[in-house]
């Protein structure tokens, strides 16, 4: 098996190389390179690996730059200092990590799942696009806070105090822990693309919701479900049929 390595600490890829060469018969690291520059470089000038061991962060920028400037014909396992939100990306499209500093166990998990993707037809161009998607996830950046205009002044409202969000007569306010009510400069389309869908749930045209917002689930009629959420006084919250299966999975972390 060729396998490049793409790691900018030199401890850290003589290390990964002793373990690869522990762990996989006929194993041969082709290149130890260390930026994103000489990945992309290496990349564009020779044959795909048959796997890339690749760290995230490097030298002159985040690894996932090398995707953006050429194809990377080979699936990848990344190793990665990353909080676990950031984390949850690579699980959710299969795609294997590995916590630094790199573990042999965890190194050897890595290798026997990439080797069962083989053996189960898990083409390349599949797992590509899972990274892809990954890398999507991951450089996105979601809205943290949002200004507020409070009589004449101006005021920031932090997302995570937020437990709603809701139209009203073509406006759009949230409703923060306090229960105080402001208005916001954006619609709920535009709120869609600015909220970490893994914190808000858009129920239906009206509301975006946060689950620990929600104070009650109740059965409704035609297999809706009706909310009652803290700090509000509607009574018809309604989760839209159509979404009631993908907000019980949403629910369901």
């Amino acid at each position: 098996m060729n396998i490049v390595i793409i790691e900018d600490e030199l401890q850290a890829a003589s290390r990964l190389e002793k373990l690869l060469m522990d762990l996989v018969k006929d194993c041969e690291v082709v290149a130890k390179i260390d930026s994103v520059k000489k990945s992309v470089r290496w990349f564009e000038s020779n044959p795909a690996p048959d796997l890339v061991m690749m760290d995230i962060q490097l030298a002159d920028g985040i690894s996932f730059e090398i995707f953006e400037r050429c194809k990377v014909k080979a699936p990848v396992i990344f190793t990665t200092a990353y909080d676990e939100y950031a984390l949850k990306a690579f699980k959710v499209n299969s795609i294997d990590y590995i916590l630094k500093p790199v573990d042999r166990d965890e190194l050897k998990s890595a290798l026997q799942k990439f080797d069962s993707m083989k053996r189960h037809g898990s083409h390349t161009p599949e797992m590509l696009q899972s990274i892809a998607h990954s890398v999507q996830m991951l450089m996105k950046k979601y809205k943290s806070r949002f200004v507020v205009k409070v009589g004449e002044h101006l005021k920031t409202v932090d997302v995570d105090k937020v437990r709603f969000f809701y139209s009203q007569d073509k406006a759009t306010f949230c409703v923060t822990d306090e229960n105080r009510s402001y208005i916001l400069d954006y619609t709920l389309e535009q709120l869609e693309e600015m909220l970490d869908p893994e914190q808000f749930f858009r129920i239906n045209r009206k509301y975006f919701v946060r689950a620990g917002a929600i104070q009650d689930i109740i059965h409704y009629s035609n297999s809706r479900l009706r909310l009652v959420l803290k700090g509000s006084a509607d009574n018809d919250i309604i989760v839209a049929r159509e979404r009631v299966q993908e907000f019980r999975q949403w629910l369901d972390k």
